[in-house]
């Protein structure tokens, strides 16, 4: 019986390994290079590190002379697209080939389905070409009151904790903020989380964010293993969707009672409307796709822009020169506007390069992705990818490469200025992706970011909390967040 049970085990093992080597041999028949790679799980030992960007990344050096190179998700391939010139030709020239992502969350009736981040072929193209005109230079122009409104709220209650030398956690404050705007902005709701209360909504926003433990292993699976992770009985739409979920249907029966306010739901309401109308037959645009948008407009905001403030606010606390030049800029456009307005904020070229090169440091996403949706063959190669195939592009290494960054560790917003992005590499600034997938919100966020930087700059000396004067990253394979917040101190300034 031992020895029945013996042999039953090694030639299972035998079998699967033998498996594993044809699985694995995907690259090498098609003269990729690739990693070493490990049995059943191929390279998902970095996707489960902390920092899965800092982990891939010496693969990227390593394979820096290739276009490209050849990694497994257990036995699933991914191609990892490092050259710039190619990146132009999947995101951009040769889009057609590659118009999808990844598809996840794929469970019947859920919101993450309905999401634009999850349509896919023409149903995305329909969604996208209906979404678009809400973010418009009108549109945001009419939605800047709101964000200014809350941005001298930001302001306010951020001196108010930093009374008699207390360090402030900015990213608490900037997600107070950045909920506080989107709730506004999207749904007309006032959650004031820039107060004394306890901020309910912006609680929730970081819990759903907090990718670790349990949370991350399910994410993993709804990313990698779709059909695994549903087989387990996990939803894809957690406490926290509902929760936004709850608050966008509310606010859309309101609406329909005619209270109107020319936010982002109202905006959506009136496409949907226009698509009854113009398009009777074809209903891109149901009841519960638009609640599924005001969810990702509410949930996506939140964090990628908390978090690029709160990087933003600790760079021109390292560095007080930039600090100084970038508030003499604004000082200089409020006494030409009378006050930080919305052509003043287009004008301010400094403010600009601050974000974009914070960006570049600390980009929300680390790692891009499209699927190939018909059969391409690469340029110069004799490589030929087919519908299905994952195509990955790593924005943290391209972003603090040398060739294409002198000095990239190095917090330097002049390589932004108008006189100097002569010398930027096309496709080696990924912050928002790029070509017609790229973040349809791309200009809302960037505005929303201005302007609380503008008026907390304006407002307040800023320095780092002594011992908090190294940035600590969160270990999460999914988004780059400061670990335990980012600690100021803040001076008011003088008012002339």
């Amino acid at each position: 019986m031992i020895v029945e049970t013996c042999l039953l085990l090694v030639a299972a093992i035998v079998l699967v390994w033998i498996y594993s080597k044809r699985r694995f041999s995907y690259w090498s028949s098609k003269d990729v290079v690739c990693p070493p790679i490990l049995p059943l799980i191929g390279h998902m030992n970095y996707f489960f590190k902390g920092q899965r960007w800092v982990s891939l990344h010496k693969f990227y050096l390593e394979f820096r002379k290739h276009k490209f190179y050849g990694l497994y998700e257990f036995f699933n391939p991914v191609l990892m697209i490092t050259d710039p010139e190619l990146l132009k030709l999947v995101l951009v020239k040769d889009f057609e080939y590659f118009v999808d992502r990844r598809r996840f969350g794929d469970q019947e009736g859920s919101l993450m389905t309905e999401m634009l981040t999850n349509k896919f072929g023409e149903e995305w193209k329909d969604l996208r070409a209906i979404m678009t005109p809400t973010f418009s230079s009108g549109k945001m122009r009419s939605m800047f009151h709101l964000i200014s409104e809350k941005a001298d709220n930001l302001v306010s209650f951020s001196l108010k904790n930093a009374v008699n030398n207390k360090p402030v956690d900015m990213k608490d404050m900037f997600g107070r903020f950045t909920m506080d705007t989107i709730a506004s902005c999207a749904f007309g709701i006032e959650c004031n989380s820039l107060s004394d209360s306890k901020p309910v909504f912006a609680e929730v926003a970081e819990k759903f964010f907090n990718f670790q433990g349990l949370k991350a292993l399910k994410l993993t699976l709804m990313i990698v293993l779709p059909k695994l992770h549903n087989f387990l009985g996990f939803k894809v739409d957690d406490v926290e969707i509902e929760f936004f979920a709850k608050l966008a249907k509310e606010n859309m029966e309101l609406r329909k009672k005619g209270q109107s306010r020319g936010d982002f739901l109202d905006l959506l309401l009136n496409a949907k409307a226009s698509e009854d109308d113009i398009r009777p037959g074809k209903k891109v645009f149901g009841e519960h796709t638009l609640v599924a948008q005001s969810v990702l407009f509410l949930v996506a905001g939140y964090d990628t822009t908390a978090s690029a403030l709160a990087f933003s606010s600790y760079n021109v606390a390292m560095n007080v020169h930039c600090q100084h030049r970038l508030r003499q800029e604004l000082q200089e456009l409020v006494k030409e506007h009378g006050s930080i307005n919305y052509q003043g904020i287009m004008e301010a070229k400094y403010l600009d390069a601050v974000l974009m090169e914070t960006l570049r440091l600390y980009p929300p996403g680390t790692i891009g992705e499209r699927v190939c949706t018909k059969q391409y063959k690469i340029p110069d190669t004799d490589l030929i990818m087919n519908p299905g195939d994952l195509i990955q592009f790593p924005l943290w290494s391209i972003h603090h490469d040398p060739q294409y960054w002198p000095e990239p560790e190095e917090f330097k917003p002049e390589r932004f200025l108008a006189e100097n992005r002569g010398s930027i590499i096309s496709f080696t600034h990924l912050p928002f992706g790029m070509g017609p997938r790229n973040c349809i919100a791309m200009r809302f966020a960037l505005m929303e970011a201005k302007v609380a930087l503008a008026q907390l700059i304006l407002a307040a000396e800023i320095k780092l909390a002594p011992g908090h004067e190294k940035m600590e990253l969160q270990d999460s394979p999914f988004l780059m967040r400061p670990k335990d917040g980012v600690m100021l101190m803040l001076t008011p300034l003088q008012k002339d």
